[in-house]
């Protein structure tokens, strides 16, 4: 029974004094780099927040928690759609990813994706700052990953080479690119494109020898990747779906982490999401009609569909969107139905 209790007490003694030796050596295990992913670089919105995270960490952590950036999905040979698949595995510790290239995995993402869903920012706001956005952040948990924050991609516009795009008819024939996802598949073949997949790696190249025709991706997108210069001449702006990110870390690296870390990250996350929300809508054409006029000097063709050129839209695609409805779950879209006609506007 002494040595019983010698032993407990002892025990007792290494734990305080573990706790007095406070974080710096609580953290002696962590590793010397954790690999954050993201698909676009630093010179976009996206890539950019990425870089804010990964600052904010280090700077609150005093350096225990060094992040470093890899951007154009590198970690996984340039396939957006493996990113979270990697991330579960270990390979990515972090990233800031689409919840378009993560639909594949988490089916219920596709909601961003239904097309004509979200009128306006206020919308995607009331989705994602709402208890819709609380579902889907616990839904991505439960598939292996920890969600800490929302950021933006934006909504996405389409572009292309052959001609101005005002009705479902103009669409068709024209060879799009789009990510790989069979929603994004089913949407262009209901309008009468040819939707051909690949990587963002890859798409600029086939823009540039004509191999395909177009591509759909917000004005930052467009704008910063010089999208006028490899043939995109035509441009319409019609906002048929919206890009969220989120903001994530592996789930061993989550637990390896101490409490007061896991609060640190996840505040710089939240603070990162904040920033690049900003710089995603910053100088966008709804605040900004001088970036549309820019955009017309270098030779593009903006068309601005009027209501009823957009509706003819939404009802194209309204079979894909009843179809898609029940695949991601009737009861969490209708949430975010009444969640957007509930909206301030």
């Amino acid at each position: 029974m002494k040595r019983r209790a010698m032993n407990a007490a002892l025990s007792a003694l290494a734990v305080a004094a573990l706790g007095l030796l406070g974080p710096a050596a609580q953290a002696q295990n962590y590793k010397a780099e954790y690999k954050l992913s993201t698909v676009v670089g630093t010179a976009f919105p996206w890539g950019k927040g990425g870089e804010i995270w990964a600052e904010l960490v280090k700077q609150r952590t005093n350096g225990r928690i060094n992040i470093k950036l890899y951007p154009g999905t590198s970690l996984v040979q340039g396939d957006q759609t493996r990113e979270f698949t990697a991330i579960r595995q270990g390979v990515i510790d972090l990233a800031v990813g689409s919840t378009i290239n993560w639909s594949p995995q988490v089916k219920e993402l596709n909601l961003f994706s239904l097309p004509f869903l979200m009128p306006d920012y206020a919308a995607m706001d009331a989705i994602t700052q709402g208890p819709v956005g609380q579902d889907l952040f616990a839904l991505v948990e439960k598939a292996g990953v920890v969600p800490l924050a929302w950021g933006e991609n934006g909504y996405r516009e389409i572009s292309n080479s052959k001609r101005d795009i005002r009705k479902p008819d103009d669409m068709k024939g024209l060879k799009i690119r789009v990510v790989g996802s069979p929603l994004f598949i089913d949407t262009f073949t209901a309008l009468g494109a040819n939707p051909t997949q690949m990587s963002w790696a890859d798409a600029q190249p086939a823009l540039a020898s004509g191999a395909v025709d177009g591509q759909e991706n917000p004005l930052s997108i467009f704008t910063a990747a010089k999208l006028p210069t490899v043939g995109q001449k035509h441009l319409t702006m019609w906002g048929y779906v919206a890009d969220p990110l989120i903001f994530v870390v592996n789930r061993d690296v989550w637990q390896s982490w101490t409490p007061a870390d896991r609060e640190i990250v996840k505040q710089a996350a939240i603070d990162a999401g904040k920033q690049e929300i900003e710089l995603a809508r910053k100088g966008l054409a709804e605040a900004d009609p001088a970036v549309l006029k820019d955009i017309a000097a270098g030779g593009v063709t903006v068309t601005r569909l009027s209501p009823a050129e957009r509706e003819a839209f939404v009802a194209a695609t309204r079979p894909v969107y009843d179809k898609w409805k029940s695949s991601i779950g009737a009861p969490l879209v209708t949430k975010a139905e009444q969640a957007i006609a509930a909206r301030k506007k």
